[in-house]
């Protein structure tokens, strides 16, 4: 029998939890913490090659792991990510999505329209799309937590697509936090400051990562937010990297 790895911690043992983009960055540290605390995962990427070492990886902590190709930005691939979900697990306590993508530092002059459109379908639609999609599989005491990134409040020049993405995807949070509160689902907005991920790649590849948070300092804000008892919420998450501005 396989050795669990799962922590003394087990409040959420057998619980259950998509987590969209789940095989690297945030994504995959977020479902890395929710595993080691006994819960339950299906973890979606575009990557089949990245999306099975995850599985492999989260599947030696001794919990069900459903790993689904998925493009959120396809209402057919979600729909038959939401299938396979009811399947394996017939509900889901947690909704994380995480999955997003940016375009190369460009003024809005000279920004492609074809760049924007990936973006705002990819960070906006899809976001709609999976939680439109799957909100029938939550049931009160269960949580959504939307990766906004601190881009939601702030702007960056040369990332208008990005933050166009962002700042709508916090008024789509805010409305659905409040249209779900009466349901007993939580909401909560995730403003992650810059943390060492590889979407720097794409928006700044000179990016000084050193001074960065690592995934695993926002993915243990997202859990404890998640352990929080069900007499309260956390409406937002803020999380900045202690090194200073970077």
């Amino acid at each position: 029998m396989k050795k669990s790895k799962v922590s003394g911690n087990t409040a959420l043992r057998g619980r259950v939890a998509l987590v969209t983009g789940g095989s690297q960055g945030i994504g995959s540290a977020v479902a890395r913490a929710l595993a080691a605390r006994g819960c339950n995962l299906a973890i979606t990427g575009r990557n089949k090659s990245r999306l099975k070492q995850s599985v492999k990886e989260l599947s030696e902590t001794g919990i069900e792991v459903l790993p689904c190709i998925c493009d959120v930005r396809d209402p057919e691939s979600v729909d038959s990510l939401a299938v396979a979900i009811e399947g394996r697990f017939h509900r889901l306590d947690f909704l994380i999505n995480n999955a997003g993508i940016a375009h190369a530092n460009c003024s809005i002059e000279k920004l492609k329209y074809e760049a924007w459109k990936e973006v705002i379908d990819t960070n906006l639609n899809g976001l709609f799309l999976v939680t439109h999609t799957m909100l029938p599989l939550i049931n009160r005491g269960g949580a959504i937590v939307n990766n906004l990134s601190t881009a939601a409040k702030r702007i960056f020049p040369g990332s208008s697509g990005y933050n166009a993405s962002k700042h709508g995807a916090l008024g789509f949070t805010d409305t659905l936090r409040e249209e779900l509160r009466e349901k007993g689902i939580r909401v909560i907005a995730l403003l992650p400051g810059a943390t060492d991920t590889a979407i720097w790649d794409t928006l700044w590849p000179e990016a000084p990562r050193k001074r960065m948070m690592k995934p695993e300092t926002v993915a243990t804000a997202v859990v404890n937010a998640l352990l929080l008892p069900d007499d309260g919420t956390v409406e937002e998450v803020s999380v900045r990297p202690s090194a200073g501005t970077v």
